[in-house]
């Protein structure tokens, strides 16, 4: 159940991406007009969004490194988006980017809702990498941890001044859901904006 659990959450953030580079565009929700409520607690500042929404970037980047190859989606080209979604009732919130070509993909989700300045564990991921030929290269994530150490999600802003959401990230993929796989560790950084 946990397997099929992590795969469709990693499915919807892929499928968000694809929907989204087809409406690179077109115009979407600003986080501005949507209902924000700046909470301040007395050890750190929490930044939470009362409406959870889908937001596009317009500007920014997220960069992933894959073993000795570092990927860059870039904004103002390349489909990325901040998702937060609904799946039976529990929430999720993550980072998926699709380049132009259509030739790169990626996907990144946690549970909850996004809090600046909180790392959260990594929930789902997934990584494509088409090479041209016959076979692609598909990374998920590892079987060989526990869900708790699949990695982390580190957003150090979300919503703020002109910061859609700043942060970075760790985990560990796979090219395939066996028990004893071996795994890369993927790192990434992100910077997002929308104006």
């Amino acid at each position: 159940m946990l397997r099929f659990s992590t795969w469709l959450v990693g499915f919807i953030l892929l499928l968000s991406a694809f929907l989204s580079s087809c409406q690179k565009d077109e115009s979407v929700k600003d986080p501005n007009a949507a209902n924000t409520q700046l909470q301040v607690d007395s050890a750190k500042k929490l930044n939470s969004v009362s409406t959870p929404g889908n937001f596009l970037a317009s500007k920014g980047t997220l960069k992933i490194k894959v073993r000795d190859s570092i990927y860059t989606f870039d904004a103002a080209q390349d489909s990325i988006a901040f998702v937060n979604i609904n799946i039976d009732g529990k929430q999720y919130f993550g980072l998926t980017a699709i380049n132009k070509a259509h030739t790169v993909s990626f996907g990144i989700s946690s549970v909850g809702a996004p809090i600046a300045e909180m790392a959260t564990n990594v929930a789902g991921c997934q990584f494509l990498l088409s090479t041209g030929g016959k076979s692609n290269l598909e990374y998920t994530l590892t079987r060989n941890a526990q869900p708790q150490d699949y990695g982390t999600i580190a957003i150090d802003k979300y919503n703020q001044d002109s910061i859609l959401a700043k942060g970075g990230f760790h985990t560990y993929l796979a090219r395939d859901t066996k028990p004893n796989s071996s795994f890369i560790i993927a790192d990434g950084t992100f910077e997002l904006k929308l104006k």
